[in-house]
């Protein structure tokens, strides 16, 4: 599995894992966050599995089996507490992660993105059809369990693919230790339109501060690894 991550990893910065969503690799979602991401957290960037370079002859297709190659490689980075940061199919690989890692995973950020089957590129696409199929076959057999982390939704409110009534649908169900922010003139790729807005409401609720404000605009530092100190690493899947 594929890594991006802080080559500078500060003891007194809090880690944020980024999960990316259906339609495409971690540098190409994330390409205006990690700039200023990386100023607050240790960050840890994968590409998911069949996504970017990172890959598994092992036939697990599941979120769950994502979620736990993740855990399990994020153990040997040593990271033992760590917030996650998702968007579109990466939202239901850190629900999983959050629900089987309860110790570990302190907040959940939840963006919906609606990438699921915006993009499909050639590269891998038989195992891609396959995560996505698995998703589709199970969904009305899910019995989504309740989180005991907090947990901030991210909702555009032009959003057509996953109308914000959906935000407010998980919210009930996840209680009050969630919440929903709603980024205005917003389709449903946040993450790409306005980044800006989405990082100030990372650090906000990752963070604890209690300035919500979302900025009307600010400077995209895109994702360069070598100015930003961000390296590549490659881990070997764990036997599980």
């Amino acid at each position: 599995m594929h890594f991006w991550t802080s080559n500078h990893r500060r003891f007194n910065k809090p880690n944020l894992v980024m999960i990316h969503g259906y339609g495409g690799d971690a540098r190409w979602q994330f390409f205006y966050q990690v700039g200023s991401l990386s100023r607050n957290f240790n960050l840890y960037v994968p590409d998911l599995l069949f996504f970017g370079q990172s890959s598994s002859k092992r036939s697990g297709r599941t979120d769950a089996f994502q979620a736990r190659c993740l855990a399990e490689c994020l153990k040997r980075f040593g990271v033992d507490k760590f917030s996650v940061y998702s968007i579109s199919y990466g939202g239901f690989v850190a629900y999983r992660m959050a629900e089987i890692c309860p110790e570990e995973v302190e907040k959940v950020v939840i963006v919906s993105s609606g990438e699921f089957i915006n993009v499909m590129v050639n590269h891998q696409r038989k195992e891609k059809l396959e995560l996505l199929e698995h998703l589709l076959a199970k969904k009305a057999l899910i019995s989504l369990p309740i989180l005991t982390q907090e947990t901030l939704l991210v909702w555009g409110d032009q959003d057509n693919v996953f109308p914000v009534n959906l935000a407010y649908q998980l919210q009930r169900h996840l209680g009050p230790r969630s919440r929903v922010k709603i980024i205005k003139e917003m389709g449903h790729a946040a993450n790409l339109e306005s980044p800006d807005a989405v990082n100030e409401l990372i650090k906000s609720f990752v963070l604890g501060r209690s300035k919500w404000d979302i900025p009307s605009d600010s400077e995209k530092i895109q994702f360069q690894p070598s100015v930003l100190g961000i390296i590549s690493s490659q881990v070997s899947l764990p036997h599980i």
